[in-house]
């Protein structure tokens, strides 16, 4: 028997996946288009209503509050992804809240110059300001490191191998926020999971009228099925002797949104007062920032695989960063209690359905602007029970992180060089955030536990704690993220091992082209400005 040949054994490199139905500038017909950007908005739904939900009640907001700083996160989610989408990386991404703030954010809560203020709507107002203050001034960082290609110029160090790491755990890393969330509600959670990955993947060739419809429109069939059950479950006091936890994260009406929310109200800069700043608040801050700015980079490269893009060059990453930075400077403005950051949900909904058209983010981004003005129709959105979002995120998380492992394919795994790289980065990447995380967690806990007591919560201390508390805000934020641990551990190591000897182990023959814009004929047609705007200004 003759031996296989080996193009009958393996997979030659694929620059660019062939699988897709539309990809970054063709768009589908309008009524398709509309149907799928309205499954954009309502996933990025589960991140916008829980950061808020989670934040102001510690900050002695009130449901109404809540509910305004709702609409306001989202107003400004849709302005940044319309400008990112149209000035910045020119990606179909969605840009929402970050949860890389939620450390300097929570020092900021508990700081004790407005733990003493008594009145609880004062003390929102007051700290609210305060979070716009550290924003606005730490939005510098962003915009600094974008729009003088800064960033573009630190990208010379990655490689595909040195990228792998990061990407994975951009979708991997936030495994918390997967399957522990969704067992909160296991009999809402798990069938939901289940029927999304049938209908996604097991009946997606069943088309109707010449459209696959499972697959193209899964997740809003899923989350209206499983919304009306929760609902269903609701009004007939399946939960009314049930435990704290069933009620709070299983029933439809525990929001208190739609009672709390006006009909219309659209917000406005400096709707919470004038912004007060603090250099320790904004040296904390900082830190998140640049969390966010690995992430989103990660996020970016997975998304332009995704959208059938080649991967964005220096220039336009740094361009991208840099709107990200004005995104950033909008939250504080506006007042939205965090910062932006891109939705890795969505990035992960443009594979399940296959779309990566750019035209279809862009629409999403007139729902969020729409439904946070018509208050009352988001608010109804915002009450779908947070374990149907994390059964999404059980899949779509996975697949972002399965996007970054795929660039495995340009480098040479046989090397033992390459293994030591990906298993030391991803592993440490995994553990040492997980150890951070836990003090982050159990302090939301208790915080949480206090505020249910009538108590104060007490201040947040992490492993880092010295008496500087931007210090001990700038290492614990920094160390609670896992793509930005890997970035640091991946590219260092990737960079001072061997690196003469590796240039083609590590997949830079492949790569060095993307590098700078006019390296590959493509990167023009993919993120060329709109209005000839490249004629005012060319890519460097």
């Amino acid at each position: 028997m003759a031996a296989p040949k080996l193009e009958d054994i393996s997979h030659p490199p694929t620059e660019q996946l062939n699988v897709l139905h539309y990809c970054i500038d063709s768009n589908p017909p309008w009524p398709e288009a509309i149907i799928l950007a309205f499954q954009h908005y309502i996933l990025m739904l589960g991140t916008t209503v829980m950061i808020p939900t989670q934040l102001v009640p510690l900050m002695g907001g009130s449901n109404s509050d809540k509910a305004l700083v709702i609409q306001t996160l989202l107003f400004v989610a849709g302005l940044n992804t319309f400008l990112q989408s149209l000035f910045g990386t020119r990606l179909p991404t969605i840009v929402g809240g970050s949860f890389a703030f939620v450390i300097p954010v929570l020092t900021i809560i508990t700081d004790p110059s407005l733990l003493v203020i008594e009145d609880q709507n004062q003390r929102f107002r007051h700290t609210m300001r305060a979070i716009q203050g550290a924003l606005i001034a730490s939005s510098s960082l962003q915009i600094i490191l974008g729009y003088s290609q800064l960033w573009g110029i630190c990208s010379r160090f990655f490689s595909p191998l040195g990228m792998v790491p990061v990407i994975s755990l951009v979708g991997y890393g936030l495994f918390e926020r997967g399957f522990p969330q969704l067992g909160k509600c296991v009999e809402i959670g798990l069938p939901m999971l289940l029927i999304f990955i049938a209908f996604a993947q097991y009946l997606k060739h069943n088309y109707m009228r010449h459209l696959p419809i499972f697959e193209r429109f899964a997740l809003l069939i899923c989350v209206a099925l499983l919304w009306a059950y929760a609902h269903l479950l609701t009004a007939s006091g399946a939960y009314k002797h049930g435990s704290q936890l069933a009620k709070v994260h299983c029933r439809t009406d525990q929001s208190h949104l739609l009672s709390s929310t006006r009909w219309i109200k659209l917000p406005y800069p400096f709707q919470w007062g004038a912004p007060t700043f603090d250099a320790s608040h904004i040296f904390g801050m900082m830190a998140a920032v640049l969390v966010s700015q690995i992430e989103s980079t990660g996020a970016y490269i997975a998304a332009s695989r995704l959208a059938s893009a080649t991967p964005p060059p220096a220039y336009v990453l740094s361009r991208g960063i840099g709107w990200q930075g004005i995104g950033i400077l909008l939250d504080g403005l506006f007042g939205t209690g965090t910062g932006s950051t891109v939705s890795v949900e969505n990035v992960g909904l443009l594979g399940i359905t296959r779309v990566g058209s750019r035209r279809v983010v862009q629409i999403a981004a007139g729902f969020m602007i729409f439904f946070s003005i018509l208050g009352k129709f988001g608010a109804l959105f915002a009450s779908i029970p947070f374990p149907i979002f994390a059964a999404l995120y059980c899949v779509l998380f996975g697949l972002v992180g399965a996007i970054g492992l795929s660039f495995l394919q340009f480098t040479n795994m046989n090397s033992m060089r390459n293994l030591f790289i990906i298993g030391v980065s991803l592993f440490l990447g995994l553990s040492i955030s997980q150890y951070f995380n836990e003090f982050a967690v159990a302090h939301l806990v208790q915080s949480a536990t206090s505020l249910a007591n009538s108590v104060e919560p007490q201040a947040f201390h992490g492993p880092v704690h010295t008496r500087a508390t931007w210090f001990n805000d700038f290492l614990n934020t920094i160390f609670t993220s896992a793509p930005t641990i890997a970035l640091l551990i991946a590219v260092f190591l990737d960079n001072t091992l061997g690196v003469v000897k590796a240039k083609k182990d590590r997949g830079m023959p492949w790569w060095v082209k993307f590098r700078t814009f006019k390296g590959d004929s493509r990167n023009e047609e993919f993120y060329t400005l709109p209005f000839n705007l490249n004629k005012f200004f060319p890519p460097t």
